[in-house]
């Protein structure tokens, strides 16, 4: 349940885009003035609540509470996404939603005899079966961030090489960007292809100890653009996670888009039957980051997913002749390091800038091995080391809880 304070002329804005009988609930919300109420108003997509945006399917809210009086009032809510499959009708709420096949919009809906009988509310049995299968990965390691463009993908890819630079480590790195993915570029693999075997999906390697898996192996072009929605993101990762023959792995990494939308939402589900070590936030230094980067946060909170720690990227440039720092981006809110004082979390490091760590991207290597004496590549092994004793020290209470 969130709890929170949500103003009148919020409320009216949903009003404002509801329809029919939803529109009348908000409104008899509205009016309430002292008895309690419970309301349940299903909504359009693109509906923002206390800055979090809510993004593919219907917004199901149920409010229950007791308004206070004067402009604000005070309510135990519940907000649940719901997938709505591609041909609903509009004004969908939803499969997993109470009123799935028994409201009036899902009158001529192919769908509708299926959700009416509750089958849709049931758990996805992808979920034990991706326990299953992931109980072969010792630790699985989520790259998450708010904000685009602040290297989450480079991050990813150098802790990659990182651990599998120890030849006795099985390592494999996971792309989740859908419609963004550039893994394949970055690992050295552009254009190489996903085999079947009768063991599931392939994964394509870099080294022997080094699997990768994007979307990007399944595109024809590296220019194609993947135009889906929701479902069929989940649907795409759902087969990353159950169909690709992992193997035994020490370690998988999941590299994800910006936000906390579908990809997230659906990673986060789908290994809930498997431990997860946990999250690395990425950042900039500056406050527009920053403030996406708390968001991101917040959701791994909402979803007890455990956070390892803050890497702070582009902190700082440091001459290669005179060796001076400058600052690119000023951390004008104090950067990362007064953002993870603030909320109590680990700063594992902060990457300088460095201009062959681009270069190293884009012609797919390991800047770690091209520049390893560069003070980017020192914080980034510095960095790994940490999540490393992280992921080990987890086991150790786990198995002494045991």
């Amino acid at each position: 349940m969130w709890v929170g304070e949500m103003e009148a002329g919020l409320w009216r804005g949903w009003g404002g885009i509801a329809k029919g009988k939803e529109e009348g609930n908000l409104k008899r919300l509205l009016q309430n003035t002292g008895s309690s109420c419970t309301v349940v108003c299903v909504c359009s997509l693109h509906v923002a609540w206390r800055g979090v945006r809510l993004l593919s399917g219907s917004l199901v809210l149920r409010a229950t509470g007791t308004k206070e009086g004067g402009r604000h009032s005070r309510w135990d809510t519940g907000v649940k996404m719901a997938d709505v499959p591609d041909n609903a009708p509009e004004h969908c709420p939803g499969t997993s939603s109470e009123q799935a096949g028994k409201s009036s919009s899902c009158e001529g809906c192919p769908n509708q005899n299926l959700c009416a009988s509750g089958a849709t509310k049931a758990p996805d049995p992808a979920i034990a079966e991706i326990g299953l299968k992931m109980s072969t990965v010792k630790h699985k390691i989520l790259v998450l961030s708010g904000k685009g463009g602040v290297g989450k993908s480079t991050f990813s890819a150098h802790l990659a090489h990182a651990l599998a630079s120890d030849s006795a480590k099985e390592v494999a790195l996971l792309d989740v960007d859908i419609c963004g993915p550039s893994i394949p570029r970055m690992m050295g693999l552009e254009g190489e292809q996903v085999h079947q075997s009768g063991s599931g999906w392939s994964p394509v390697y870099v080294d022997d100890n080094l699997a990768v898996m994007s979307i990007g192996f399944l595109l024809s072009s590296p220019d194609d653009a993947v135009i889906w929605r929701g479902p069929k993101k989940n649907g795409m990762i759902k087969q990353f996670l159950r169909d690709v023959d992992w193997g035994e792995l020490d370690y998988l990494i999941v590299d994800t888009p910006p936000g906390t939308s579908d990809e997230h939402l659906s990673i986060v589900q789908y290994l809930s039957s498997t431990h997860v070590d946990g999250a690395v936030i990425i950042t900039t230094p500056q406050e527009v980051s920053l403030q996406d980067v708390r968001k991101e946060i917040r959701f791994c909170q909402k979803v007890k997913l455990p956070i390892i720690g803050v890497v702070e990227n582009m902190s700082g440039f440091v001459c290669p002749k005179c060796k001076n720092t400058s600052q690119i981006f000023p951390p004008t809110s104090g950067g990362a390091e007064q953002m993870c004082a603030d909320l109590n979390l680990p700063l594992l490091g902060k990457v300088p800038l460095d201009p062959r760590i681009a270069r190293s991207c884009d012609e797919g290597k390991s800047f770690l091995s091209e520049v390893p004496d560069s003070p980017a590549a020192k914080v980034l092994q510095s960095i790994v080391q940490s999540i490393q004793d992280y992921c080990s020290s987890h086991v150790t209470e786990e198995q002494g809880a045991t």
